[in-house]
């Protein structure tokens, strides 16, 4: 039996304010925790971005609220600004209320602009610990009428050091209160908050999506040990032409010099990092949907606000420490029945952390050795006949016919196309930027592989 929202308690205006909007089968996190929610119980909810747990938890609050009341009614806390917009978003859609007030708050606004907001009231504040800290501190944000307080992404929060405010906003709600705690994943400090401020909640948990090989193709590369990743990346990406891809890695600096590298080598790339203003990560994400910027390079705490339909590949430039995080890393592509690409790189050390993920989404990932010359020259040739294809089926190609004409009475037909290909080649095709060595590695394994990359056209003398 297929259920409803309204077979979950939810008012008849919600329902058809969901049903406005396109949502008419609740998730398993909504269904299970909404009927809890509007029951007065306090929840812990382990599920991934994704899983519809926005709504599991807004929709209960919005059911409770009373918008005649200026006071702010519920607190949301998230880990970054960009899902705290998010939600702020969702709780607009989901509300259809416009005297329903739902504020955003985070570091990098103006803070005198989210004061005035609460001063002419507000039902709903959604933000960033840092910031709900300094506001209460002000006294400007006042909780006395708070019946509802979650924690979204909490593992992610205590990931970026935040777990000693969620502690101490916690502390200054009202203690006759509903709270919901949402997490990917239950880390002990996670367990411990839970216990110490959650009164007998009850768990809802999401089995975590897999992987599997119908959706997401997932391979990887071996970078031979002292050799740089970012040259390895050059031929790898060549290879693989990504029209979208989300490339993950560690550190802010790593995001910084990675796009530059990329960048110099001729790719339409950008970085998403917390260094970024606001305004800066807004652009660059309207800039990712529109196609205008094929490749982002990404930290995994930057990259929560990125969510994009039609990513086509994920690349872990660095493998992430919890295989958790390598599932919702590439769960970002393969959506809405899509395929999607999921490539890792990684090098000798990385074994132990690739037979963990490897257990997790149950298969075997392909290993193969960075791309090498003639192998990207294949690709490269592969395309290129692709686009010819397309020619021969356009019109405009009758226009140079006579030309084929007038020349085939000099030379054969097939030397006069492949002299036409190889003037598109040369003119179309970029020359490598950083050639991959090999010769880091132990002389039997050199004596192995193919003389790697080094020219960009195909060589007829060869």
């Amino acid at each position: 039996m297929t259920l409803s929202f309204k077979s979950l308690g939810l008012s008849e205006a919600r329902v058809h304010q969901l049903e406005q909007l396109g949502f008419t089968t609740p998730t398993t996190i909504q269904t299970q925790a909404i009927p809890e929610l509007l029951a007065g119980r306090d929840v812990v909810g382990q599920s991934q971005t994704g899983t519809g747990k926005t709504a599991a938890f807004s929709l209960p609050i919005l059911e409770g609220i009373d918008p005649e009341s200026r006071g702010v009614q519920a607190l949301i806390l998230t880990p970054t600004r960009e899902l705290a917009q998010q939600v702020a978003d969702a709780i607009r859609d989901f509300s259809g209320n416009r005297r329903m007030g739902v504020l955003t708050v985070y570091g990098g606004q103006s803070i005198e602009r989210q004061i005035k907001s609460l001063e002419r009231g507000v039902q709903i504040v959604v933000g960033t610990p840092g910031r709900i800290i300094d506001l209460l501190d002000r006294g400007d944000l006042k909780l006395d009428k708070v019946n509802w307080v979650v924690l979204d992404e909490a593992d992610e929060m205590l990931s970026m050091g935040f777990i000693d405010d969620v502690q101490k906003i916690l502390k200054q709600a009202p203690v006759d209160r509903k709270t919901a705690c949402f997490s990917a994943t239950m880390p002990r400090p996670i367990r411990d908050l839970v216990n110490q401020f959650l009164k007998s909640p009850v768990t809802v948990t999401v089995e975590q999506p897999k992987a599997t090989p119908s959706r997401i193709d997932q391979r990887a590369y071996m970078v031979p040990r002292g050799s740089s990743k970012a040259k390895a990346l050059l031929p790898i990406m060549e290879l693989e032409d990504p029209e979208s891809a989300l490339i993950f890695v560690r550190t802010r600096k790593a995001a910084a010099e990675l796009t530059s590298q990329l960048q110099a080598a001729g790719h339409s790339v950008d970085e998403y990092h917390g260094d970024l203003s606001q305004s800066q990560r807004e652009r660059l994400l309207y800039r990712f949907r529109q196609n205008q910027v094929r490749w982002v390079v990404a930290t995994d705490i930057a990259a929560r606000g990125l969510d994009v339909d039609h990513l086509t590949h994920v690349i872990n430039y660095d493998l992430p420490d919890q295989v958790e995080s390598y599932i919702h890393r590439i769960g970002r592509t393969g959506r809405a029945g899509k395929t999607g690409t999921a490539i890792s790189l990684i090098q000798p050390f990385d074994r132990r952390k690739l037979q963990l993920i490897e257990r997790k989404v149950r298969q075997r990932l392909d290993v193969t050795k960075i791309p090498t010359r003639s192998q990207i020259e294949a690709r490269r040739l592969e395309k290129l006949q692709d686009k010819l294809r397309e020619a021969l089926a356009g019109e405009r190609m009758a226009s140079f016919l006579p030309v084929v004409r007038d020349l085939s009475e000099e030379y054969d037909p097939l030397a006069i196309a492949a002299a036409a290909l190889q003037m598109v080649y040369d003119q179309t095709q970029p020359p490598l930027t950083a050639d991959f060595d090999y010769s880091v590695e132990r002389p039997k394994v050199k004596r192995r592989i193919e003389k790697p990359y080094k020219s960009v056209a195909p060589n007829a003398s060869r």
